[in-house]
């Protein structure tokens, strides 16, 4: 395996675990640069650009939140040089009382054997906004 796909394969072995609700944020912060950017297209609640190791982590405890633990990724391939890894990933989660299933594609630059910056591309974006809009958007709204 590549040393890049090595990387990130490591980064999201971590990453599963935290998800699930393992206390893992310090290893996390360690396979990212300091100055890490996170990129996530849409219009739910966890779309954004996420800054900086703080922000990124903040971002996954968000996700792992929504989905009370139940966060699950299955990995499908990699393709990797030695300075981009786009990785290949079904995602399913429990989300407000459904099992919810989506498709991504990671586009990561390293720098120093970590990440230092992530483009998330969902295969379908209505469906994986709707997926993480939180509230729901059936959910009543206090106003």
């Amino acid at each position: 395996m590549h040393p890049s796909a090595e990387a990130v394969e490591r980064f999201y072995q971590v990453q599963r675990r935290f998800y699930t609700g393992e206390d893992v944020a310090q290893e996390l912060r360690r396979l990212l640069t300091d100055d890490v950017v996170w990129h996530v297209p849409g219009r739910s609640s966890i779309a954004g650009e996420y800054r900086g190791t703080d922000e990124v982590l903040a971002y996954f405890a968000e996700r792992r939140d929504i989905a009370t633990s139940s966060f699950h990724l299955t990995p499908r391939g990699m393709l990797a040089d030695d300075e981009r890894v786009i990785h290949f990933a079904d995602g399913d989660a429990m989300i407000d009382g459904r099992r919810r299933y989506w498709r991504t594609v990671g586009i990561f630059h390293l720098r120093g054997g970590r990440i230092a910056e992530c483009w998330l591309l969902p295969f379908d974006q209505y469906e994986f906004d709707e997926i993480w809009s939180y509230p729901p958007p059936s959910a009543s709204r206090p106003t």
